[in-house]
């Protein structure tokens, strides 16, 4: 009997152990990521107080994780301010990715004939487990006003066309979730905020799947509008990205949004059509996320009808 109760104590203490070293283990995993997201917003880096202060690390921790970044050459440290900033290591990581993916070789003919045939800035997200990011883009204004922002910024799901378009073909409670991960809130540089609660995005959602297309008018930047629709992979009817149009409101009125969102759905079914990176997404076993239709065939021919569309 005794030795069975010290047998039982050493499986609880060794139990408690590894379940300890886990934990640890995960946390210092979180921490590095955090320094990842808080760098990438500040290319002229940050002094070392600055990144504990922000995620609440003891200096120490902070100092030996982003020593260990530098030994492995995604931070450096600028000799005189003794800032610290992300290398271009970790992008050449993703442009790396992306070119095993086949997306530039693929998809990019799709976006450069869009773009001219509009004369306006073409952009493209992949939908990456709860997020989309911006993977490529053709300009089209090659004189005169051109609308081309940043690329390297988060997609803000509630507050663009692509994030809404895709925001859609998600059960809302679902689409209200993912949203609040990050919160209501936009980025300084944004020009205005509309979507500020749960009952303003449940009725913007509403509106993008009657319409057929998310839309933004001046929000992301003052005197430009934008349209995104999703992109629907074929085989499936799984939704994988999102393309969108953008430009200056002069040139995007209403009745133009409308007209050209027709040519939109139609790169769209084309860019499903020849999906690149199906295979790729195939090994990937992302979270279950609900749609809003019993069957993703209802959201392909809701938001890739090949009718003419019809004004709202």
């Amino acid at each position: 009997m005794q030795c069975v109760l010290i047998t039982d104590c050493v499986v609880a203490i060794r139990t408690r152990w590894f379940s300890g070293v886990f934990m640890a283990e995960e946390l210092l995993i979180h921490r590095v990521l955090g320094i990842f997201d808080l760098l990438v917003g500040h290319p002229e880096g940050l002094p070392l107080t600055q990144i504990a202060s922000q995620l609440k690390l003891p200096k120490s921790a902070a100092h030996r994780m982003l020593m260990a970044m530098i030994e492995r050459g995604f931070v450096a440290q600028d000799a005189v301010s003794e800032r610290y900033r992300l290398t271009l290591k970790l992008a050449a990581l993703g442009v790396r990715s992306l070119a095993e993916m086949n997306i530039p070789e693929v998809c990019q003919p799709v976006l450069d004939r869009l773009a001219a045939k509009t004369g306006e800035l073409i952009r493209m997200t992949l939908v990456e487990g709860r997020s989309l990011f911006w993977v490529a883009k053709a300009q089209g204004a090659h004189s005169g006003l051109r609308y081309d922002p940043d690329m390297g910024h988060r997609v803000v799901l509630h507050a663009t066309s692509t994030g809404r378009a895709w925001l859609a073909t998600l059960d809302d409670d679902e689409a209200v979730k993912i949203v609040l991960e990050h919160g209501f809130d936009v980025p300084a540089r944004f020009n205005r905020h509309l979507i500020c609660n749960d009952r303003d995005l449940r009725n913007e959602l509403r509106r993008t799947r009657k319409r057929g297309y998310g839309l933004a008018i001046e929000e992301g930047e003052a005197g430009t509008a934008a349209l995104g629709v999703v992109i629907f992979n074929q085989l499936d009817g799984n939704a994988v990205g999102t393309v969108s149009i953008a430009g200056p409101t002069v040139r995007l009125k209403p009745e133009r949004l409308v007209e050209l969102s027709g040519e939109l759905k139609e790169a769209a079914r084309e860019l499903g059509a020849l999906w690149p990176v199906r295979e790729f997404h195939s090994t990937m076993q992302p979270a279950p996320i609900r749609m809003t239709q019993a069957s993703p065939e209802l959201n392909v021919r809701r938001f890739a009808r090949r009718s003419a569309p019809r004004s709202s």
